[in-house]
């Protein structure tokens, strides 16, 4: 490594620094007990300097007269290695991005955002996000959603519905719904266990959780959109902007509220990076949105309103790259040479079948994990899916975000999903009353009030949704989805991907060895044993 010589501060500088750097003398650290809009600027100034980062903090912040530093972080008070900061650093920040570009220097600081008690319709609104956000849900397969507060079940009341006529058969179909979720749990457990005895080799504890985990995997299913849980938020500013003013423009009354609470606390924490949400910009570009939105819904009606939908589960391959072979190949010798793209794929189209695949098999090389992903050449081709499947699976897959995606409203006509294990344990009556109770009256709703009655639509009914995505994403998805653990509605989406891009590309999915077509009786048991092999160490 080449030799550097590191800066070098007197005494008193260096006591000033250390409470705001991990280290004095390195050339790489990170920087500490400091607001996010402090970083966010230091960064700004950092990109267009030749200094070095903690010189610029030292000398243009710390000891600059008209940063004023003292004031903007607070009186520099460290305690518990936490700086005190104060609003005056937004006015410091607005001084400094004088002459910058806003967009990119706003992904330079980010936020924590707890957001609890909120419906499934608002948390998977919050995990669209593609970048820049990053999301974590409460699991209906870890947690049991039959908790009651005052008496009362724990999902959103919606406003529009509550002040209208379907107040109280809404609130008797959830009820039931919920009723129905916590009766089963107490039901089924036991038929579970008695179909999967616990082994000599397995804990008690792996055990329960196993059967646990199974058990509330099958009546997940119960569970409507208006089920409140709790999603923790991390992103930068710019697209937490992006998020308030996609929320400002939802026509749910309780995104749009869920909006406004953002703001209120990011105000708090980052309030640089997310003030356009609120200005004129923003509420143009949200009006912008639910134009669009509504213009396009109305082309929709006008166009398709007359096509039979289809109800049947799919998983269809619609679109992918006829020479997708030739432009992986060539992106993986491009790097490696000196000459054009379009030359290479000259070069290519004369290989045999057999270099072809040894290049390929070189390229992905010996995977010893599935974290082994291949590189960027499988980036070159895409394929695009159409699916029709259960709530529950889309809740789940929806989560990937390297990918298009696009989903339909949630509606009951496209009929739902029985678990084979719900029929085989002679409970399925009681599970299908539920849900058709539901269906009838999401009917009975949208006659009036279409987006609200989304409210009602319990996971498992099924959902068309399509996902356009490229070979690396695809070896990801379908090797992490079709794993063991995964719940058996989504791993056969994966699987069924697996299978139809063989079809077409079978030398692009070689690589692709950590593809699991089996079934299991227990899907969590493995990862349960794996735990307490690590309590045991």
């Amino acid at each position: 490594m080449t030799n550097i010589s590191r800066e070098s501060f007197t005494k008193e500088e260096a006591q000033i620094l250390e409470p705001f750097v991990t280290n004095l003398d390195q050339t790489v650290f990170g920087l500490i007990n400091l607001p996010e809009v402090i970083k966010g600027a230091l960064f700004s100034r950092y990109s267009r300097s030749e200094k070095s980062l903690r010189h610029i903090l030292l000398k243009e912040f710390i000891q600059s007269k008209e940063a004023n530093f003292k004031e903007i972080a607070g009186e520099i008070k460290v305690t518990n290695n936490q700086l005190i900061a104060t609003q005056k650093a937004e006015d410091f920040y607005n001084r400094v991005l004088i002459g910058y570009g806003d967009d990119s220097v706003a992904e330079l600081g980010g936020a924590h955002l707890a957001c609890e008690y909120i419906s499934n319709i608002a948390a998977k609104v919050l995990e669209d996000a593609r970048l820049g956000i990053s999301p974590l849900e409460k699991s209906t397969r870890y947690v049991t959603f039959n908790q009651k507060v005052n008496g009362k079940y724990l999902y959103y009341r919606e406003p529009s519905i509550m002040e209208s006529k379907y107040r109280d058969i809404y609130e008797q179909t959830l009820d039931n719904l919920f009723d129905t979720y916590s009766n089963l749990i107490e039901q089924l457990l036991p038929w579970v266990q008695s179909q999967t005895p616990q082994d000599e080799n397995t804990s008690k504890r792996a055990y329960n959780n196993a059967t646990k985990a199974k058990t509330l995997d099958l009546l997940r299913g119960l569970l409507p959109m208006a089920t409140l849980t709790n999603v923790g938020l991390f992103g930068n500013g710019r697209s937490f902007e992006y998020l308030l003013v996609k929320l400002a423009s939802s026509p749910h009354q309780e995104l749009r509220d869920l909006g406004q609470k953002m703001q209120s606390e990011l105000d708090k924490m980052i309030p640089s990076f997310v003030k356009r949400a609120k200005t004129e910009r923003g509420l143009e570009y949200a009006n912008y949105l639910k134009e669009n939105r509504e213009n396009t819904a109305n082309l929709s009606q006008k166009y398709l309103s007359k096509i039979e939908h289809q109800s049947v589960s799919t998983v269809e391959l619609i679109d992918y790259d006829q020479n997708a072979e030739l432009q992986v190949i060539t992106a993986i010798l491009y790097p490696h040479s000196k000459v054009t793209f379009t030359q290479v794929q000259e070069i290519v189209k004369t290989l045999s079948d057999q270099d072809k695949i040894n290049i390929i098999k070189q390229y992905v090389g010996d995977r010893k994990v599935r974290f082994h992903r291949p590189g960027r050449a499988f980036e070159e081709t895409y394929y695009t899916f159409d699916l029709l499947a259960d709530i529950g699976a889309y809740r789940d897959l929806q989560r990937h975000r390297i990918l298009t995606q696009e989903r339909q409203n949630y509606t009951t006509k496209h009929g739902y999903i029985i678990p084979d294990e719900i029929k085989k344990s002679g409970l399925s009556d009681i599970y299908c009353h539920a849900l058709d109770q539901a269906g009838k009256t999401y009917e009975i709703i949208a006659q009036e009030l279409p987006q609200s009655a989304q409210y009602v639509v319990p996971f498992a009914y099924k959902i068309r949704w399509r996902i356009k995505l490229n070979l690396r994403e695809i070896y990801h998805l379908v090797e992490l989805r079709s794993a063991r653990q995964g719940h058996q509605s989504y791993r056969f989406i994966a699987q069924e991907m697996y299978h139809k891009i063989k079809e077409i590309h079978p030398t692009l999915v070689t690589g692709m060895t950590f593809v699991d077509l089996n079934n299991y009786e227990l899907e969590r048991l493995d990862s349960e044993q794996k735990i307490d092999q690590k309590l045991n160490q």
